[in-house]
């Protein structure tokens, strides 16, 4: 196997810096290369899934996946010309539920761009298994002289649930925020897509969906207008799909040797990443007792707050806990047919219970049972290497291979150029005040005292340092420094105000130059412009 054995590398990726400027690895010429490789994969493996052929429940995943994306897209969007073939090319994506910024939104056009060239279908999962942790966007303000952001409400706070379960809380508050944050952005964007785009969230909430829908739904519908033909699936209905039971079944019988190659994955990503958190790129599942904590979300309906689940076996059962008081036991063996596991785990769901995969758990499904490609933005792209870990040792297999892809857009203000290197030669500039003022006092016009005291500290200077003299040798030194700082005072000042103005401007800089903010609050013809790019060339 390709990936056995061998060791984890540091894999660098970065966000073009350019504005304007994508990020696509590998390059696009190499894409049908990788979907016919990456379906050979899983066409020739012969392993084992509790009693059925990896290639045969990827067929029955990738089948059911397309009908539910049909089903659910055509719920707010006319998707008649999408055939969701299930013998063609399927590429797949997938992000939070949240107004991301525009080299996330990439990825969706590309996707569809891909899916067109290759005969195939795109789809978009949507991760509302994920928390909302603000229900408020950073907007900029202010000039371009004397920018601000400011954290804008979206709609009132709540506890941190998962997008699923989060309804919108205050109707007018969401309405009102495109008033609010186009007040705020004034004449720094021009015609922005947020005057188009926030009637189509309006739209949504109307029609009953939750404050993730709303964003997520007006978003496919605004990539419709602009000639996008993905479909789009919530994780949540993914996780509903009988082959997504009866891949979760086998995970869960299989949990000892999981679980040890999950925490031996993401200890050698932190090795080879240099990274000493314990929280990235995912926690270690834990044990506790002879519990084993499984790579899964839980929660029910009543109480919509994410714990962790653990399992542990008894005989030829699984019991499955939150430790908090939900449970069940499933019939299931480790190779044995995982049926009547799938049912009651069917029964579960259907009285309030969530049962959902994590980051890694997500990718994991996508890319060994459902797609032929799936692309990745840089984050997911760094942490998906322990995933190709887990599919090789897991699955024996060699991992399929998926694309990065990304872009950079900036706010479209003029502002003056200014780095940190402009900041340090003004801080160099004024330790040269400190410790050589003699550099700069004016010899033309310099009176006998300050000539008197250069010529001191060059004498001092010139004398060699002994043991016996290196005290006073400093303190002589240091002394005329203190006696000259009046004679170079005019100069420090003008600089000191220059080193001000510097840290006024990176701090505008910071500000203005963030390609972080929310794709509605770029101007809408940059957007498309770039969107509409997707798929010409690989990078620039």
């Amino acid at each position: 196997m390709e990936l056995i054995g061998q060791t984890l590398e540091y894999h660098r990726l970065r966000a073009p810096r350019n504005d304007g400027g994508v990020l696509v690895e590998p390059p696009l010429a190499t894409t049908g290369e990788l979907l016919a490789r990456n379906a050979g994969l899983v066409a020739a493996s012969d392993y084992d899934i509790q009693g059925r052929p990896l290639a045969e429940l990827a067929r029955a995943a990738r089948a059911e996946l397309l009908r539910a994306a049909l089903h659910y897209s055509a719920q707010y969007r006319d998707v008649g010309g999408i055939v969701g073939d299930p013998g063609a090319p399927l590429l797949v994506a997938g992000h939070q539920p949240q107004l991301f910024h525009p080299g996330v939104w990439y990825k969706n056009f590309l996707l569809s761009a891909l899916a067109g060239r290759h005969a195939g279908t795109a789809v978009n999962l949507v991760i509302d298994s994920d928390t909302i942790k603000t229900a408020a966007l950073r907007v900029p303000g202010g000039t371009a002289l004397e920018p601000i952001v400011e954290s804008v409400p979206l709609d009132r706070s709540s506890a941190e649930i998962p997008y699923e379960e989060r309804a919108v809380l205050d109707p007018c508050l969401l309405r009102s925020f495109a008033g609010r944050a186009r007040a705020l952005l004034g004449s720094l964007v021009p015609r922005p897509l947020l005057d188009e785009f926030w009637p189509l969230v309006m739209e949504r909430a109307a029609a009953g969906a939750t404050l993730g829908e709303c964003f997520s739904q007006a978003r496919h519908l605004q990539e419709g207008r602009w000639g996008a033909t993905t479909l789009e699936l919530p994780q949540s209905r993914v996780c509903e799909l009988e082959s997504f039971a009866w891949f979760t079944c086998h995970l869960l019988a299989e949990l000892p040797r999981v679980h040890a190659e999950y925490n031996a994955a993401v200890a050698e990503y932190r090795r080879a990443n240099h990274v000493r958190s314990l929280a990235h790129p995912v926690p270690d599942l834990a044990v506790d007792d002879e519990w084993l904590e499984a790579p899964y979300w839980i929660w029910s309906s009543d109480n919509p707050r994410r714990r962790r689940l653990f399992a542990r076996r008894i005989g030829h059962e699984i019991e499955l806990t939150d430790r908090r008081g939900l449970g069940v036991r499933l019939v299931l063996a480790p190779g044995g047919d995982a049926g009547c596991a799938v049912e009651q785990l069917a029964q579960w769901r259907q009285g309030g219970v969530k049962l959902r995969t994590r980051a890694l758990g997500t990718t994991l499904f996508a890319r060994l049972l459902v797609c032929d490609l799936f692309v990745h933005g840089i984050g997911g792209a760094k942490y998906d290497q322990v995933t190709d870990r887990l599919i090789s040792r897991l699955f024996r297999i060699d991992p399929p291979a998926y694309l990065t892809a990304t872009a950079t857009l900036r706010l479209p203000v003029a502002r003056r150029p200014v780095t940190g290197d402009d900041r340090r030669l003004a801080d160099a500039r004024l330790r040269e005040l400190e410790f050589h003022p003699e550099r700069h006092v004016d010899r033309s016009a310099e009176d006998a005292s300050v000539a008197e005291l250069v010529a001191r500290k060059q004498q001092w200077i010139a004398t060699p340092q002994t043991l016996e003299n290196a005290r006073r040798r400093c303190q002589e030194i240091r002394s005329v420094n203190a006696a000259l700082q009046p004679a170079v005072a005019g100069l420090r000042d003008e600089l000191a105000a220059e080193r001000d103005r510097l840290n006024t401007a990176l701090r505008g800089e910071a500000i203005l130059s963030s390609r972080e903010y929310a794709f509605p609050l770029f101007p809408a013809a940059a957007l498309r412009k770039l969107m509409e790019s997707a798929g010409e060339n690989g990078e620039s």
